[in-house]
């Protein structure tokens, strides 16, 4: 079982950078593929970024391809989102989740343990 928290929100002006980081414990937590997902308000969760356990695949939305990266230390435990050159169309509540497994889904039923969430706004 993997238990994660996401920490690193904020407000940011468009164009700004900020970077998200997802803790998680767990002695397994270097055989679980991560990912981040985003929920905007009014609308469904969403798939933003994810990577493997091996750090040799990695997914992103078109939405976000380009400008935000996601990376992982599996000595820290920790799984990050760097984002870069932000939009106002990026303010959400962001979720870090994990699954057991070499595969990466970008889908909401591929994981099984989610955090509570930390939220990213932008301003314009």
């Amino acid at each position: 079982q993997v238990h994660v928290v996401e920490s690193g929100g904020g407000l940011v002006q468009a164009g700004g950078s900020l970077r998200l980081s997802c803790a998680a414990s767990g002695r397994t937590f270097s055989s679980y593929a991560m990912a981040w997902f985003r929920q905007a308000p009014g609308k469904e969760r969403a798939f933003v970024a994810a990577i493997s356990w091996s750090r040799s695949l990695a997914r992103y939305a078109d939405s976000v391809k380009g400008r935000f990266t996601i990376s992982r230390d599996n000595a820290k435990n920790t799984v990050y989102l760097q984002m870069n050159s932000l939009k106002p169309e990026d303010t959400a509540v962001y979720y870090c989740a994990a699954k057991a497994g070499l595969r990466i889904g970008d889908k909401n039923p591929d994981y099984d343990y989610w955090g509570q969430g930390t939220q990213v706004t932008v301003s314009s």
